[in-house]
């Protein structure tokens, strides 16, 4: 069989799509994801539904001055996002437009969505949020109709991250020959050469990818909960750059690269996809060999000399078994972790290491969800590795998006802390010591 063209020249939506494998399928409905039994959210309540009309060309804001062909893309701040249902949330070209994506695929009238000026997903006739049940009595069509709309939403969200947060797509392994399947993280243009900070975002692990905190939040409350925009946008604000890792892009189908799905059930579709061939992209095989590789050939060869972890779910794990792997790199560089939701484990990763327990203490906060106020400390049984505090809420999947501001004030802190000690420790040339060499 002939293997498949590199992933620069793969087409962009749907052709060559398949379902991701049995297992890794997240589901739509409100039932617990990340293994902890934590419930996820419902969707939003329909009072909270915009009813004014949505463009069927445009979800975007209206300028308020005639717009250029070369007009810049931007973000909008995050301190808008506060309250998110207020104020516009993205200000962008009209091109980047998640309807534009589904219009160039078969699914134009199974599919009639696409993001508001507040980054919610609605109907663009009813203005309605997102339904599951499009067909009656039918799961399976329900399902893989959810699933196309997921992968149309990682397609539109890697748009944001080049288009909007302005970042480099960087194909990994970097060795890799013109016919070998590859994987791909984001990084700002001066990551790896800026001497100051560098932020890197790990994600949970999922059926979604680069960028976003979650899918099911993306499509039930908006891309200003679900994605990792407004993490970027302050990180390249405050901060020298930032690296946005991709450890969920494990596997490529060898098979359907060449095939164009179709969206009916009939037999032979489902023997199609039933007889799906994955293949293990190296260096990515899974989210610790992704992190590992990426530390490995970039972060732990940049010129930042501080650099702090935002980690979630199941990316906590993976962050802590690059630091049981790579103990003194990862010690030296790295100042400061945020965990949100972890699902690490210190005593069972650590093996004991008092050390590397001593380091997590002190380097490392948690935000969990949680009923208590925002930054609030939570106490814990199961763990007493860190600092511990609420996240300001109990849904899971918007934890991220509720303690955004208090986690970057606590990596200013902490950065500044850093600085401070190393001023007092270094030491300091006086006219008599330079007299007496």
């Amino acid at each position: 069989m002939q293997a498949p063209p590199p992933p620069a020249q793969l087409p962009r939506v749907l052709p060559g799509w398949a379902p991701p494998p049995p297992g890794l399928v997240e589901p739509p409905a409100a039932t617990p994801r990340n293994g902890d039994n934590r419930p996820s959210s419902p969707a939003p309540p329909p009072h909270e539904l915009r009813r004014s009309p949505v463009s069927r060309e445009l979800a975007l804001p209206k300028p308020s001055h005639p717009s250029t062909p070369h007009e810049k893309v931007r973000l909008a701040s995050p301190r808008s996002l506060k309250p998110l249902r207020e104020k516009n949330w993205l200000q962008i070209k009209h091109k980047l437009s998640l309807r534009n994506l589904i219009e160039g695929s078969e699914y134009q009238e199974e599919l009639k969505y696409d993001f508001n000026i507040k980054g919610e997903l609605r109907h663009l006739d009813t203005n309605e949020s997102f339904v599951f049940n499009y067909y009656k009595n039918a799961h399976e069509q329900n399902h893989k109709r959810y699933q196309v709309l997921g992968h149309l939403i990682t397609q539109y969200v890697y748009e944001l991250l080049e288009r909007v947060c302005m970042l480099q797509k960087v194909y990994i392994p970097t060795d890799a020959t013109e016919d070998e399947p590859r994987s791909f993280f984001f990084m700002s243009e001066n990551a790896l050469t800026s001497s100051s900070s560098l932020i890197v975002l790990l994600q949970d692990r999922g059926v979604f990818r680069a960028g976003q905190w979650g899918q099911r939040i993306i499509i039930s409350e908006g891309l200003g909960h679900g994605t990792q925009t407004p993490f970027i946008k302050i990180a390249l604000e405050n901060h020298g750059g930032v690296i946005v890792l991709n450890p969920n892009d494990n596997f490529i189908d060898l098979k359907t690269e060449k095939e164009r799905l179709s969206f009916s059930t009939s037999q032979e579709a489902l023997t199609s996809m039933e007889s799906t061939w994955w293949v293990p992209k190296r260096g990515s095989c899974n989210p610790e060999e992704h992190t590992m590789y990426v530390w490995d050939h970039f972060i732990s060869k940049s010129a930042a000399k501080n650099v702090a972890f935002i980690a979630h779910g199941y990316g906590g794990l993976v962050f802590v078994d690059l630091l049981v792997q790579r103990k003194g790199e990862v010690m030296n560089k790295v100042y400061s972790v945020a965990f949100i939701d972890s699902m690490h484990n210190v005593w069972h990763q650590t093996r004991s290491d008092p050390q590397l327990q001593e380091w997590i203490k002190k380097h490392c906060r948690e935000w969990v969800s949680n009923s208590k106020p925002l930054d609030k400390a939570v106490g814990s049984v199961m763990k007493l590795n860190c600092p511990t505090v609420s996240a300001g809420t109990e849904k899971y999947g918007l934890a991220p998006s509720c303690c955004l501001h208090s986690i970057f004030k606590y990596l200013k802190s902490t950065l500044k802390a850093k600085t401070a000690t190393a001023s007092r420790q270094s030491p300091v040339a006086t006219r008599s010591r330079t007299s007496k060499k």
